[in-house]
């Protein structure tokens, strides 16, 4: 049993608690199938593509998101939401067979639109700053507009296809945002490609739209710590030896889900078995 030092008390709601929070009036789930992305290559990368005789898509991340709300015409409390997400990726790019490749960094991106309700209200705020003593030094309004929440997960690499540049009709996007830009270590636009590389994404995400609000909300207790910090200054042989053995990294353990759906065609499969059969 855990050291108490401090007494909470019982967990017991004792009264309501006007919080100033946010709540989410509406979100939605979205499972995105992105066909045919063509991606943005810079020079170097560009030049490993035209050179490669295979590429292989090996990562792609989402490095970051736009959002732009504004509301909808003639339906009060609704807002459309545009997003865009921005992808990085990396090819693994072959110039002969059995060589060791070489890393391709290209960039893509992806728009959509929602629309979600956010409820009315447009209220200026005034916060003190205790940080400007100034009488004449005033204070900059924040406003109670709703506000979208994206959430994603990397994308799933479903396919990855290299095409010759004048059988492309996909335009190239040539403009991203200078945050995403500004790690990279090639930034000169590529002249002359041949070839142009175009990538399947399976996209989970989730958008929410959230407005600040005064609510109620039962409170049991103030957030007492229940556990004592442990200050570990015992022998570091002996803290490894509390540490349980890996057994699944030696033994994978098997699949549990023995009635799981398989992607493969049953249907020649079971016709040759009845021609057994017979």
């Amino acid at each position: 049993m855990a050291n108490t030092i401090i007494n909470a008390g019982e967990n017991r709601i004792n009264e309501a608690v006007c919080v100033d929070t946010k709540r989410i009036y509406d979100s939605c789930v979205s499972k995105d199938c992105l066909e045919d992305l063509r991606v943005t290559f810079f020079s170097r990368s560009q030049r490993l593509i035209d050179e490669a005789v295979s590429v292989k898509c090996r990562e792609c991340e989402v490095v970051s998101v736009s959002i732009d709300v504004d509301e909808v015409p003639f339906n009060r409390g609704y807002y459309a939401v545009d997003i865009t997400f921005y992808f990085r990726l990396e090819f693994d790019t072959y110039s002969a067979p059995c060589t060791t490749p070489e890393v391709a960094v290209g960039y893509a991106q992806f728009t959509k639109k929602c629309i979600l309700y956010g409820s009315d209200g447009n209220v200026k705020v005034f916060t003190s700053n205790p940080a400007c003593d100034a009488t004449d030094c005033p204070e900059a309004p924040s406003y109670t507009n709703p506000t979208a929440k994206v959430q994603a997960v990397d994308p799933v690499i479903l396919a990855c296809d290299v095409i010759d540049l004048c059988d492309c009709c996909i335009p190239l996007c040539t403009s991203f945002p200078q945050s995403i830009l500004q790690n990279s270590q090639d930034t000169v636009p590529s002249a002359g490609a041949t070839k142009a590389v175009l990538v399947t994404l399976g996209l989970f995400s989730i958008v929410q739209m959230e407005r600040d609000v005064q609510i109620l909300i039962p409170a049991y207790d103030y957030c007492i710590p229940q556990r004592e910090c442990e200050c570990n200054t015992q022998n570091p042989c002996d803290t490894f030896q509390n540490i349980d053995f890996p057994v699944d990294e030696f033994f994978p353990p098997e699949r549990t889900d023995s009635n799981a759906s398989c992607c493969c065609n049953t249907d020649d499969t079971d016709a040759d078995s009845a021609k057994e059969n017979s």
